[in-house]
């Protein structure tokens, strides 16, 4: 299990009108941009579906592309996706809590509601993908209800803490400290069998029952086990800080000409060094160092991507570049849940079973397309609505009486 999608804001549903309107556009490019690559990640990986055609039955210039484009793919946007979505998902809270703070009101409760509401969509889009995000998000989003009046020097150091990654540091002090001390078997790992026997089923009923149950405790725990439950906090600290210094501002511009090059020199080292843990014999140094180390490098790669997206959207040719991502960003929310439901079509047993036979490459090629065609659909529905229909209820519901 790699990449938990991400949708890290899926939360396009702002519920207030930044100062600046280039700054939302640059936000709905990067949620575009996220989502656009965790439908082709997800795609290859069969939507968590680990099952493919033998090797042996495909042509060995074929087998070399599906590794090339399956390395590739997680090199580059493995883990780092999933961090913009969840660096967005803390800067949509700060919109939201802001605007409300302006009126005298306190957004906490309504956030509290909004973030059961996010557990629902959880439970529902659950059902499709055995590995969806929506359920880790409604609850380590708690986090922001406890310090959204704390200060900015607060949330900076709280959100280091959090991406220090503790709890592995705290395994690596036992490790070091107790003599044959060992880490146990990872608990996710009872979970797995079952949920891929679920999606080999050519029973749809089956397959939902295990997906919303034994699908989403392997979905968490392996969040738990690796490092992405304490980073994911540590994330919408990242977003809240963000949003509460208006980082995505114009004005900004020189600060992200600084993270760039940062990011570019802790990237390098930090990958090697993952290397390096990620290849030792002891299974507790890679599950404690190789996790850590890890996880600091996807971070350094997120800031990166962001830098860049930031910076080049300056310029008028990639702003007429990357106009889909905005519509398509607009509604991430939506585009994140129908992927998981065709996806389950596509690739499950219940379903098209194309796991069985169809590659990385030929997965890769599917994904396009369904992008392509989320994208036509996200263009004729934001010029007619304005907002997804996920999106839409969202809000709708957010802000009942």
């Amino acid at each position: 299990m790699n990449n938990q999608a991400d949708s890290g804001t899926l939360l396009a549903d702002t519920g207030t009108e930044p100062k600046s309107s280039k700054r939302i556009e640059i936000v709905d490019v990067l949620r575009g941009f996220a989502i656009l690559v965790i439908m082709l990640l997800h795609n290859i990986e069969h939507f968590n579906f680990y099952f493919f055609p033998d090797k042996a039955g495909q042509a060995d210039w074929l087998n070399a592309l599906d590794k090339n484009i399956w390395d590739s793919m997680f090199f580059l946007f493995g883990g780092k996706t999933y961090s913009i979505f969840a660096i967005l998902f803390g800067f949509t809270f700060s919109l939201m809590f802001l605007k409300q703070q302006q009126q005298g009101i306190d957004f906490g409760k309504r956030y509290l509601w909004r973030l059961l509401l996010l557990a629902g969509f959880a439970c529902f889009n659950a059902m499709f993908f055995p590995g969806e995000v929506l359920m880790l998000y409604a609850i380590t989003g708690v986090s922001l209800y406890f310090v959204r009046n704390w200060s900015n020097k607060s949330l900076f150091f709280i959100a280091l803490f959090f991406l220090s990654q503790p709890w592995e540091w705290f395994n690596y002090i036992k490790y070091v400290s107790i003599a044959d001390f060992s880490l146990p078997k990872q608990i996710n790992s009872q979970y797995w069998k079952p949920v891929m026997e679920a999606l080999h089923s050519d029973s749809i009923w089956i397959t939902f029952k295990s997906n919303i149950t034994t699908g989403q405790w392997w979905s968490l725990l392996w969040a738990i086990e690796n490092g992405r439950f304490t980073q994911t906090i540590g994330l919408f600290m990242v977003g809240f800080l963000i949003g509460k210094k208006g980082l995505f501002g114009s004005h900004f511009y020189d600060f992200w000409k600084k993270v760039l090059p940062l990011a570019i020199l802790f990237c390098i080292p930090l990958f090697y060094t993952k290397l390096h843990f990620q290849g030792v014999d002891e299974v507790t140094i890679k599950r404690t160092l190789g996790v850590i180390f890890d996880m600091w490098w996807k971070l350094s790669f997120t800031f990166i991507w962001v830098s860049l997206f930031i910076l080049l959207y300056k310029f008028s040719f990639f702003q007429k570049l990357t106009a889909p991502l905005k519509t398509y960003g607009k509604m991430s929310m939506t585009n994140y849940i129908t992927q998981s439901i065709f996806g389950g079509i596509l690739y499950f047993g219940y379903g098209f079973y194309l796991a069985k036979t169809c590659g990385t490459t030929i997965s890769f090629s599917i994904g396009l397309i369904m992008l392509v065609v989320q994208m036509i659909c996200c263009h004729y529905w934001i010029k007619k609505y304005k907002q997804g229909p996920f999106e839409k209820l969202w809000h709708k519901l957010t802000w009942i009486k």
